[in-house]
């Protein structure tokens, strides 16, 4: 794990809550203004979208680090592998949106500038975070299988949600359109990505450490 100062971590959450916080309301606040339905209805819609709900969490545990004092908000964040589980959920918000969905997602004015940071900002800044904070000596397997959870209980709410409503978050998990067994296996590419990914950060650290330990 790359070294660096506190202060300068400490700094660098205070950006990454800034931005995350800025991203979070200025969207809100462009769906509040464009709201064909009622408050409480765009709000349900609103935090129905994966990318809301992990820059939420992108933006809480920012905001946890720099709290002054330790609470069980904050030793929730910092426990072993929550950075990296969220660093694996944000970086797939990343790469779904850019290999799927910017192509039909065409925001305007500071739409634009929410987007990009939803999309592509933020999933940058957390791995690069990551890159630098995580304590990659911690990292095990065996925790890949909580980490699941949250992906999994989120498409298990969006087809719930769309099954009474008809209302799909993304058009890749639109059931009423594609049907069950495309978006079936839609969501089983993605999920099996989520895995791979963690895979990765976890195989990756290990063997980059060894190095490190070899190399000395």
């Amino acid at each position: 794990m790359t070294e660096t100062p506190n202060k300068t971590k400490k700094t660098l959450a205070i950006i990454g809550a800034a931005i995350g916080w800025f991203a979070l309301i200025t969207q809100l606040s462009i769906n509040l203004n464009n709201a064909q339905l009622p408050l409480f209805q765009t709000l349900i819609k609103f935090f129905s979208y994966f990318t809301i709900l992990t820059n939420l969490l992108v933006a809480l545990y920012f905001s946890a680090l720099v709290m002054p004092r330790a609470n069980k908000f904050k030793t929730f964040f910092q426990a072993a592998g929550r950075l990296t589980a969220i660093t694996g959920y944000i970086l797939v918000v990343g790469v779904v949106y850019q290999v799927a969905l910017r192509g039909i997602w065409h925001p305007q004015g500071m739409g634009i500038v929410a987007d990009e940071l939803l999309h592509t900002f933020i999933p940058a800044y957390t791995f690069s975070f990551w890159l630098l904070y995580e304590d990659k000596l911690k990292l095990r397997f065996s925790e890949i299988r909580a980490w699941m959870l949250y992906p999994l209980a989120y498409m298990l709410y969006s087809f719930v949600r769309g099954y009474f409503t008809d209302l799909y978050p993304y058009p890749f998990v639109d059931v009423t359109t594609l049907g069950y067994p495309t978006v079936l296996l839609n969501t089983s590419i993605i999920l099996a990505f989520f895995v791979l990914l963690f895979v990765f950060f976890v195989g990756g650290s290990k063997l980059a450490l060894k190095r490190q330990v070899n190399a000395r």
